[in-house]
């Protein structure tokens, strides 16, 4: 299995003017999202970027829409993730539900191991 970084891009201003409890709900979503990914032991950490390759996902219209590897400057990186999967496809399939496409978008890189 691969190792893939997953950064979390959003809007600079994704959160300006929402309310303690609507943050509260959001940061919720991650975590019970990412308590997923542990359980299922496709969380990572102590490794690398791998240059040249890359995926970023945005929802649109209902649809997971891929893009190319590059961020735009009125974004902000809002976190991230390291995973491994089967390939980008199925990391891809791993970040699908992730509450981070209700208002950004996630770019997913492949990593090197450290060593």
């Amino acid at each position: 299995m691969a190792g893939y970084v997953v950064l979390l891009h959003e809007p600079a201003d994704a959160f300006t003017g929402l309310a303690p409890g609507q943050m509260q709900e959001i940061i919720q979503k991650y975590q019970r999202w990412s308590r997923k990914l542990r359980q299922s032991g496709h969380l990572l950490d102590g490794r690398k970027l791998k240059d040249g390759e890359g995926r970023n996902l945005v929802r649109r219209q209902g649809q997971i829409v891929t893009d190319g590897p590059f961020s735009e400057t009125r974004e902000v990186i809002g976190g991230f993730f390291l995973i491994q999967a089967d390939g980008y496809d199925k990391a891809q399939e791993l970040l699908s539900d992730c509450p981070h496409l209700d208002h950004g978008r996630i770019e997913i890189r492949e990593i090197d191991e450290v060593g």
